[in-house]
């Protein structure tokens, strides 16, 4: 069995609470994640396709992805 941090790696985008302020419109309605949002930390969770598209249009967009 692989190591849980590999699959997370490939389902979730981790970012600052403010990442997405000037993201229009909101990433949930663009693609099929969900946002998480807890101590100033937003999660972005979703299937590995949807992550990898959220994440190249986040980086389009400015955003600094870790």
């Amino acid at each position: 069995m692989g190591d849980p941090s590999t699959y997370r790696d490939s389902t979730q985008i981790v970012l600052r609470a403010d990442a997405l302020a000037g993201i229009d419109p909101p990433l949930d309605e663009q693609f099929t994640v969900t946002l998480f949002e807890r101590d100033g930390v937003i999660r972005v969770i979703g299937s590995p396709v949807e992550i990898r598209a959220a994440g190249d249009y986040l980086a389009r967009q400015g955003v600094s992805l870790p």
